[in-house]
Formats: structure tokens, C-alpha cells, sequence
């Protein structure tokens, strides 16, 4: 096929970033789109299914949410025919066959899953592309995974083209899809057609947040001195309409602006009071579209939303109804809404330019705690500012709050997009569909490809090197011991740790003798009169072999031990405490003239003192007899001729050949440990790139014990093939309930709440005045024990599906099918509408489902048909 004419398809010019993208299709490729919001990314998706057009073939186009997905719906059928764009959602299905289909991620996963991958199946007979559109979705913490498993399981001949917020780590995305499906290029693009200016708004007015180089912080807004220390209270909140009114003075509306709480959100047009915001002109257009809409759907309209949007002000967030909250964005398009308040769903695709975004706090609460927002979510709100072709410039105003401030502003400001991570996480689903198609070594290698393994590799590549190095080490510090029998080693080293306890007994056994010989000599120095004779050796009496010596005088010392002045057979007079004393010899006679000595005036009298003798003391020092050292006892002596056989055995050892033997005993232990080292590395490197296999291999036991799989040949069970077709947190849980026979006896009005039961989380402070009849309590308390199965196996292999039994606000779902009025409906409940119509429809997605479930039974297949059609009614019913 010869390339389109672009000029034909844009009339106007291209980015360099549109161009390369075009360029990457045209040659096959597939290709990672990143650039900012509002760049222009769509286009590249829109070339792709001219292309595809062009070729007579087919184009899905993803997205991540069903509110996104009908909007390209409506898009795409103004842009290329009604009859050319189907639509495929949970609960919505027509014009399958057409050439374009939008449809969620989540869709596109599940087909795949309808044959082997890497095999084209009929669901995707004639695809040349697959647009990923907010493929950055990947990091989603719950629905993240979908991403990955649409990637790995497409088959290689379809071009894919995913589309993203810049993200730090897209060349590692592209790299990975090019490992996993083929051919990709990277397009990466930090250029916005429209650029952004931040400012940061305090009691003083609106300021610029950076400096002219828009790489830190203005220098006026720098905190002064004694500012850090201000106590700062909740009074220092700026007001909505202060806020409103600065962005309207400066013409920088319409605006959106961000509220992490669907209360703030409802308050703030609240606190607006009667400020109106339209001309004339738009004042008019506004009441002619409300009118009509409320004269549509009467039900819609929402207590304290109406009269606010006729003067141009809206709130939108999960808990307003759909369709209120389709005709908010449909006016805000055509400019005729200046002030959204929004949570920060808004800012998840849904096309609602504007040339301002404020963000009223830069932390939020989180199901894990209080936080900081992350540079990604600040810069995806940020990115909704700026209108192509109608702003010259897009404003970011941050608030300064008692929390945060400018510093905190500017440093996200100034951050660069946060990198993707991988969500990847098997569950029962994903087995039993690879199982029923795949053996286990096949899934094994599927559940490999994932992007998280990818990225696990990354960063295990220092380990790996590590690996690598000890390898090399271990080679070298193997070679010294070729010629060295190992069994010398390890005698020496025996021989080595005997030498060392025969020397520890031996210490023992001389401090014990010498204790006892201590004690005995402190006693009997007590009594030694001058010219006794005793040996000295000690810390006061600086000789190798023991001093033969002669009392001479005695000081006082501390307690009864005194201080003793020695003459030594050396002639040198020696001042030394009763532990300087080895052995007093009793048994020789005290030498005479001892009493005529005196020591030399000029030594100090404490211990440790030591003088040169004269002449007078010669002739005394002479008649000290020559001793010999005190007799060692014989379990000492024993001892020590124990400790120089195993010396004399350890210097004729054979290890002696080949070497210092000490030597040789540290290398090998230093070949040991790196011998440790390298197992515990590759232990270390095993764990985490086997953890999803591990998970895997988890949830087949579960599923061995529940009879979904057969233990031997690796293949669902009919049980198993059931619970393959059903999507949702936990679809074990999901299928055993439904095929437990309880709910077969309900009416579909009891089947629906029933259903409702297993697929919604409430707050445990929601109620509602409507109890389900004792049929459905029934049918939900026999499910108790198999709950309480699924639970207790689940956390014996740390598996933390949840396992949903509400009993809270089931009531809702079983009127709501009684066919009980809307109005009625919601004034009946705590829970705000959305929060209903999200309910009704997560029921609606799992009840779609049932009729598909093989071996599943008529009646029960007949009970989800009825029950849907009761409960598929405005405003649960999406309007497209």
C-alpha cells in the first residue's frame, strides 16, 4: 500500500513527533507514543485506522475506561461514519463487525484469551492494529496487569500502538514490547503546542511559581525569615470564590479545578452563592440545553447542581450521575461551563480542555495513608491545561494551604514523570485461560515475558554482574588448589582447631594453679620476716625468667597485701606488690645482714620502682642462692606436652609441601565464602525473577483443591472451564458461588441482589431503608462456609483476593429490578448517586457474563438475561 496523503488527512502542519510516529507505521512497526496532554497524540491513533481503512482491514481502539470509550464512539462515528465504529464494553455490545470497534482494554484482553497465544483467533480475524490508548494505565495498582497481558498474548502480525503521558522509563516499555511482540519504536516528545505557565495564588494575589528559567522557584516567594515558624491553622485556606475571582480578573477561565474529595467538590459550587460567570449569549445556550436535557431524563436533574449550572458553574466526580456528568463535559466543550470542580478522575483521558487548571492541594488520602501527589498524577492534571488553537498559553495554579506551600509547588513543577512499573499479578482467570490452551511449560514461558519480569532483570542486572565477578573469582582461587588434596585442608584445619582447645585447657588449667598458688603466697607474705627468700616475676619486675631475691623490708599497701622491697640476686632493688611474687621459699634460711640494708633515699616507695645496688649490697646479693623455676604442676606439665605433640604433628603435616599451611587455610576459606556469596546471589536472583511463576504455581494448588484443575494432566476441570469465563476480583469465588445451586430457586429480581453481593465493596457507614427479602438472605448465608474455605486456603498460600459477601445496600439492587422509581431510589440510601449507579453497573457487568459461562444451567442462564433487563434501565443504562 503507498502511503496515505497526509495532507489530504491533516490539512494543517505536523509535529516532528506525529511525523516519526507515521513514519514507524508505514514501515510495520509497532510503536510507544509519549508525549504530554493534549499534544496531539490522537492523531497518531487516528492515522492508524485510516491506514488500516485503507487496507480493508479492522482497528481496535482501547481505552481504560467506559466513559473514554463512548466518547471515541461518538467521535469516531462523526469522523468516519456511524456504520464504520462499533462499540464493545462490559454490558454493551453492537456493531461488532464494523471496521473500527472501541472497546476497554479489558475486552481486548479477554479475547485474546479465547485462543492460544500468538495465534490470530476468529474474535480478532483481519486486526492490522491495536491502539493502547492512556497506555500509561499500566501503572494502575488494581487493573494495571490488563496492560501487560493484552501486550504478551497479541498476536505478533498486529501492529500496536500505544499511546502515553511521557513517562520516565518509555524506552524500557519499548524495549520490552519489541522482546514480547515485535518490531517497536520509541516516540518520545516533551513539546506542548500549547506551553504551560505555573503560578502559585496566596492571600496576596497570583504570582508566577518559577523563575524565568522555569527551573526553580520565583525568589519572591521564597519563605522570609519567621515564616517556617508560623503556626499555620485551617482558617489560612483560601477561599473558592478569592480564587475564582482571581482566575476571572485575568481572564484565565474556563478552569478546572482539582478537589481530592467528592464533598469538597459539592461545597465549593456551594460557596460560589449567586456569582454567575456566562454572558448573555451563553446564559441563554445553557438554559436551552439544560431544559431539554431535564425535559429528557427528569430524573437526572441533581438537588444543589442545577441552578449553578445555568450560571456556568459544575461539579463532576464519581458520586454524580453518568449521564449528569456526560451533559457537564458536553458543555464544558463547547465552552460554556468556566468552572469544574473535579476530582482527579477528570484528569484520566476524558476530553475536557481548558485554559486553566487549578490544583487545591498537593497531597491527598489514600487507602494507604496521607500523601504527597506523585510528579505523574501533578502532571497529568497540569497537562489538561491550555486549549490547542484557541490558548496561547495553558495556566497551572497551585494554592497555598496550611499544608503545602510554594516549595512543595515548585518542586513538582519541576519534576520529571515518574517511571512505569509493572502491576503484573496472576490470578485464577489468567490460569485457568492459559491452562485450557497452553501446557504449563508454555505458561510458564508466557508468564516470563511479563513487563515486571522485564523490569525485575533490569534491575537484577548488578547482581547478575556481581555473579559474574564472583564466578571469576572463584576460577582464580580454585587453580592455587589443584595440586592440594582437599583432605590435607581439612586435617590441617582439624589439627589446627585440637591445637587451639588443648591450648585453652591449658591456659585454664596455669590460671588455676596460679590462683591457688596466689592465695597461698598473699597469706604467707603477710607473715615473711626480711631475708626470706622468693622468686619475682611480674608486671613490676621486668625479667624473663623468674628473680631469685631477698626480702628486705615491707611498706604498707592497700588492704592487707603490703608493698615489699627486694634486693635481687642482680644486685638492683626492685619494689613490688605480693602478684610480683611467684614463690617464697620457706625451706631456705633467711640470708643474715638483711636487717643493715636500707634502699637507696632517692626511690619513690610504690611499686614499680627499681634501683641499681652498691657495694654494701654486692656481698648480700651474692649468698642469694640460685633457684630453680617453682615446680609445675603435673596436670599443667601434662598439658604442655599434649600442646607440643600436636605442634611437632602440624609442622610435619603434608600440607606443609605445598606451602605457608596458614596461608593455604585463609585462601580456602576465602574460596568458601565466595563459594556462600555466589549461592546466595543466585538464590537472591532466582526468588525475584521466579516470584510471578511462584504466584502462578499458588493459585494452581488453590485451584487443585477447589476441583477447578485436574492435578495430573494440568487441564481445567468442567468446573474450571466455568470459572474461565468469568471476570472480576476473585473468579473463583465468583464461579463457585454461582454454580453452587443456591441462587437457582431465586426470582431474577432476588438473583440480581444476590449477584450484587459478590461484586461490591460498600463503607461500612452506608445505609439504606430497603431490606432484601429472606429469600436472598437465605440463598447468601449458604455461602458462608464455602467463604470461609475460600478464605482460609487463600491465606494458607498468602493469596489476597477478596472474597465479597455485602450484605450493606443490597436492598437498592433488588428494588431498583422491583422496578422502584429513581427519585425514590436514591432518597432511600446514604450513598450518592453514582456510587448507586456504579453498584448497579459492576452487577449488570457480572450478571452480562452468566449466559456465557459453559455448563452453566438454563435456568440460571435465564435468571442473569431476566435480571439484567430489570435492572438496565436510565440512568444505570449507558446513553451513547
Amino acid at each position: 500500500m503507498s502511503d496515505l496523503d497526509l495532507n489530504q488527512l491533516f490539512p494543517f502542519p505536523l509535529d516532528d513527533f506525529q511525523q516519526d510516529a507515521i513514519a514507524a507505521l508505514n514501515a510495520g512497526k509497532s510503536a510507544i507514543v509519549c508525549a504530554p496532554t493534549g499534544s496531539g497524540k490522537t492523531l497518531i491513533g487516528e492515522y492508524a485506522i485510516y491506514r488500516a481503512l485503507a487496507n480493508e482491514q479492522r482497528v481496535f481502539y482501547t481505552t481504560p475506561l467506559k466513559a473514554l470509550s463512548n466518547q471515541k464512539l461518538r467521535d469516531f462515528q462523526e469522523q468516519f461514519g456511524p456504520e464504520n465504529v462499533g462499540l464493545l464494553t462490559g454490558d454493551l455490545s453492537f456493531n461488532r463487525d464494523a471496521p473500527i470497534i472501541v472497546m476497554t482494554t479489558e475486552i481486548f484482553r479477554n479475547m485474546l484469551y479465547g485462543t492460544r497465544i500468538g495465534e490470530v483467533g476468529t474474535s480478532i480475524q483481519g486486526v492490522q492494529t491495536v491502539v493502547l490508548d492512556e497506555c500509561h494505565y499500566m501503572n494502575d495498582r488494581q487493573r494495571g496487569t490488563v496492560w501487560e497481558e493484552s501486550i504478551i498474548y497479541c498476536p505478533p502480525e498486529i501492529q500496536l500502538v500505544g499511546l502515553s503521558a511521557t513517562v520516565a522509563n518509555s524506552d524500557q516499555l519499548t524495549d520490552w514490547i519489541s522482546q514480547v511482540h515485535g518490531p517497536t519504536e520509541r516516540i518520545y516528545s516533551e513539546h506542548r503546542p500549547v506551553p504551560l505557565q505555573f503560578l502559585f495564588c496566596n492571600r496576596k494575589g497570583v504570582f508566577p511559581l518559577l523563575d524565568k528559567q522555569n527551573q526553580r522557584l520565583n525568589s519572591r516567594l521564597k519563605p522570609q525569615r519567621g515564616d517556617k515558624n508560623r503556626r499555620r491553622s485551617r482558617r489560612d485556606g483560601l477561599a473558592i470564590s478569592y480564587v475564582v475571582s482571581q482566575l476571572r480578573k485575568r481572564e484565565m477561565l474556563p478552569a478546572i479545578y482539582f478537589i481530592f474529595s467528592r464533598r469538597g467538590c459539592d461545597r465549593s459550587v456551594k460557596d460560589m452563592g449567586n456569582l454567575s460567570l456566562v454572558n448573555e449569549e451563553e446564559a441563554a445556550q445553557l438554559k436551552q440545553t439544560i431544559d431539554e436535557f431535564l425535559r429528557q431524563n427528569p430524573d437526572a436533574g441533581r438537588e444543589g447542581q442545577v441552578e449553578p449550572l445555568y450560571r456556568g458553574i459544575a461539579a463532576h466526580h464519581a458520586g454524580i450521575l453518568p449521564a449528569w456528568k456526560a451533559l457537564v463535559e458536553q458543555l464544558f466543550q463547547r465552552g460554556l461551563i468556566k468552572v469544574v470542580f473535579a476530582t482527579e478522575t477528570l484528569a484520566a483521558g476524558i476530553n475536557m480542555p481548558a485554559r486553566t487548571t487549578v490544583i487545591s492541594s498537593l497531597s491527598k488520602r489514600t487507602d494507604r495513608g496521607h500523601r504527597l501527589l506523585t510528579a505523574s498524577e501533578f502532571l497529568q492534571m497540569a497537562g489538561r491545561a491550555g486549549r490547542r488553537g484557541m490558548d496561547e498559553q495553558g495556566y497551572v495554579v497551585t494554592l497555598d494551604t496550611p499544608f503545602e506551600g510554594a516549595i512543595e509547588a515548585a518542586n513538582l513543577a519541576t519534576s520529571k514523570a515518574d517511571p512505569l512499573v509493572s502491576q503484573f499479578t496472576p490470578n485464577y482467570g489468567m490460569v485457568l485461560n492459559l491452562l485450557q490452551t497452553h501446557s504449563l511449560d508454555e505458561a510458564k514461558e508466557l508468564i516470563e515475558r511479563s513487563f515486571g519480569q522485564y523490569l525485575a532483570g533490569l534491575g537484577l542486572r548488578p547482581q547478575q554482574q556481581a555473579l559474574q565477578d564472583l564466578d571469576a573469582e572463584i576460577t582464580a582461587a580454585q587453580t592455587k588448589f589443584e595440586q592440594v588434596d582437599p583432605e590435607y585442608l581439612s586435617s590441617y584445619e582439624k589439627l589446627q582447631q585440637r591445637l587451639k582447645e588443648e591450648r585453652r585447657i591449658l591456659k585454664t588449667l596455669q590460671q588455676q594453679a596460679g590462683d591457688v598458688q596466689s592465695k597461698s603466697l598473699t597469706l604467707a607474705l603477710q607473715f615473711a620476716v626480711a631475708g626470706s627468700i622468693l622468686q619475682l616475676k611480674g608486671p613490676n619486675v621486668p625479667v624473663s625468667d623468674p628473680l631469685n631475691a631477698v626480702l628486705v623490708n615491707k611498706l604498707p599497701g592497700p588492704g592487707k597485701a603490703p608493698y615489699l622491697i627486694c634486693l635481687g640476686a642482680n644486685n638492683r632493688w626492685y619494689i613490688v606488690t605480693t602478684k610480683d611474687v611467684v614463690s617464697l621459699r620457706g625451706e631456705i634460711p633467711r640470708l643474715e645482714g638483711v636487717d643493715s640494708l636500707t634502699p637507696p633515699p632517692e626511690m619513690p616507695p610504690k611499686p614499680g620502682q627499681t634501683r641499681n645496688g652498691g657495694p654494701e649490697t654486692e656481698a648480700v646479693a651474692q649468698q642469694i642462692p640460685g633457684l630453680a623455676a617453682p615446680d609445675i604442676p603435673p596436670e599443667v606439665q601434662e598439658w604442655q606436652e599434649r600442646v607440643a605433640d600436636i605442634t611437632a604433628e602440624l609442622e610435619r603435616h603434608p600440607l606443609t609441601q605445598f606451602g605457608n599451611p596458614g596461608t593455604l587455610i585463609k585462601r580456602a576459606k576465602r574460596l568458601a565464602r565466595l563459594q556462600r556469596q555466589r549461592q546466595e546471589r543466585e538464590e537472591s536472583i532466582r526468588v525475584n525473577l521466579a516470584r510471578h511463576w511462584e504466584a502462578f504455581l499458588d493459585l494452581i494448588d488453590i485451584l487443585i483443591e477447589f476441583e477447578c484443575l485436574d492435578g495430573l494432566s494440568m487441564k481445567p476441570t468442567l468446573l474450571g472451564e466455568s470459572i474461565a469465563a468469568v471476570r472480576g476480583d476473585n473468579e473463583l469465588w465468583l464461579g463457585l458461588a454461582i454454580t453452587s445451586g443456591l441462587f437457582d430457586s431465586l426470582t431474577p429480581e432476588q438473583f440480581a441482589a444476590a449477584c450484587a453481593a459478590l461484586v461490591m465493596e460498600v463503607r461500612s457507614d452506608t445505609w439504606t431503608r430497603y431490606a432484601i427479602t429472606p429469600e436472598v438472605e437465605e440463598a447468601l448465608g449458604g455461602l458462608r462456609g464455602l467463604r470461609r474455605q475460600v478464605i482460609q486456603i487463600q491465606w494458607r498460600y498468602q493469596v489476597a483476593f477478596p472474597v465479597w459477601l455485602e450484605w450493606d445496600a443490597l436492598g437498592l439492587v433488588e428494588y431498583w429490578a422491583y422496578g422502584v422509581d429513581w427519585t425514590e431510589l436514591c432518597e432511600n440510601t446514604s450513598l450518592d448517586e453514582g456510587d448507586i449507579v456504579r453498584i448497579l453497573r459492576r452487577t449488570l457487568d457480572f450478571l452480562s457474563q452468566i449466559p456465557h459461562i459453559p455448563h452453566a444451567s438454563p435456568e440460571i442462564r435465564r435468571l442473569a438475561w431476566d435480571a439484567s433487563e430489570l435492572i438496565n434501565r436510565f440512568p444505570v443504562r449507558d446513553e451513547v
